[in-house]
């Protein structure tokens, strides 16, 4: 059973406890549109390679599609189609007005020159050219991909168009029409979470202890919001490995060694991070990392989903039973999506916010939709991921059945 239907398998459990019409998912089964092409790149000693890239909008009800590009050797249509239907449920629980979109090509980025690496970009923004634009489909940076390639695929869409169009494309060099607060809008979306959690279970900063799986963008940037609020977070760990201190990491200084290393050199594994005596448990890497495997080991009593789906559908019910809070990836990890309609919101109008501005909005946002899926999950007597589903298929039904 491929991912994609073990998520509509979810959001069926969600939409009987919500009592949600049956047309809605539906409505959800099938994408909108799925697209997948060849793309021929020229390699710096001359030869030519084919890689294969993938564009699925999902449901555009609420509006245009929005999704990120990842670049990963993995990647498969299956994939990108669940990520796709995440990114409407997600778009839905912070109530943008954006669909769901996500798009992939199958590469390792490491293995390519920064020539190979822009080439290959181009290409792809060329091969789905039709299928993207500002009221249409709006990609952003995902999984091994940054501002730099967002630029390049700016640069080659407005080559195509013969025009200025920045809201094509979200996630740019500031320079270019991004937005202030883009690069950590993830994290701090995270940790706004976090501090309702701590306000409503009643918890005190400097008695939690963390461990953040994942020290790439997010995962550094939600480990320095928490360090400067007082968090003891005693561990961290990337795709090579992961330390622990049990009287907290210096985090400034771990993400000065990682920047310049590359890697963390610790003492634990990425694995061992994952059942280490903790508070809270960010997952901020991967899909999949917590399955049945595992979470039987997991001893935090918190969870915040920071990556996308890592945890397990299995492992999901294992941890339900361990009576383990999580908050979901569609509400944990929404300030990205938050900030990239801020910053499609600022290039139609053409009128730009300093960086207080974009986090007091994203503060305002996130905490308005957190409260909201509790409130939910109360009132049916559910876990939040439930609520958050719930919460989304509730707006989707009314933009479907208005």
């Amino acid at each position: 059973m491929d991912i994609y239907i073990k998520f509509l398998e979810k959001l069926q459990k969600a939409a009987l406890v919500g009592n949600i019409n049956t047309i809605v998912l539906e409505n959800l089964t099938i994408p909108k549109r799925s697209v997948e092409v060849a793309i021929p790149v020229t390699m710096d000693d001359g030869s030519n390679k084919i890689f294969t890239g993938f564009r699925v909008i999902h449901n555009d009800i609420r509006g245009p599609g929005k999704g990120g590009i990842r670049f990963h050797p993995e990647v498969t249509l299956e994939e990108i189609k669940a990520l796709a239907l995440a990114m409407t449920l997600k778009c839905a629980v912070v109530d943008l007005p954006f669909g769901g979109a996500k798009g992939g090509v199958q590469v390792d980025p490491k293995k390519l020159s920064k020539l190979e690496l822009e080439r290959l970009s181009r290409g792809f923004i060329r091969s789905i050219c039709d299928c993207i634009g500002p009221d249409l489909d709006i990609p952003a940076p995902d999984l091994y991909t940054n501002a730099t390639i967002m630029a390049w695929m700016l640069n080659e869409y407005e080559q195509i168009k013969r025009c200025k169009v920045p809201a094509i494309i979200t996630g740019k060099p500031v320079a270019l029409g991004g937005s202030l607060g883009r690069n950590d809008a993830t994290a701090r979306g995270g940790f706004y979470c976090i501090e309702q959690l701590m306000t409503i279970k009643k918890l005190i900063p400097k008695n939690i202890k963390v461990a953040i799986q994942g020290f790439g963008n997010a995962g550094q940037n939600i480990a320095s919001l928490l360090d400067l609020q007082g968090f003891k977070v005693v561990a961290v760990s990337d795709s090579n490995s992961g330390i622990y201190s049990q009287t907290g990491l210096n985090i400034s200084k771990l993400i000065t060694d990682k920047l310049q290393a590359g890697s963390i050199n610790g003492n634990i594994t990425n694995e061992q991070l994952l059942e280490l005596d903790v508070d809270l448990l960010i997952p901020a890497a991967m899909e999949n990392q917590i399955t049945v495997k595992n979470a039987p080991k997991i001893k935090a009593k918190y969870i915040i989903e920071l990556a996308n789906g890592p945890i397990t559908k299995e492992a999901d019910q294992i941890l339900a039973e361990k009576n383990i809070v999580i908050v979901p990836d569609i509400l944990a990890n929404a300030g990205g999506v938050m900030v990239s309609y801020f910053e499609w919101l600022q290039n139609r109008s053409g009128l730009y916010w300093d960086l207080q501005e974009v986090h007091d909005k994203l503060k305002i946002r996130m905490d308005k939709a957190f409260l909201q899926v509790h409130e939910l999950a109360k009132n049916f007597n559910t876990d939040l991921r439930t609520a958050s589903y719930i919460c989304a298929l509730k707006k989707l039904e009314a933009a479907m059945l208005f």
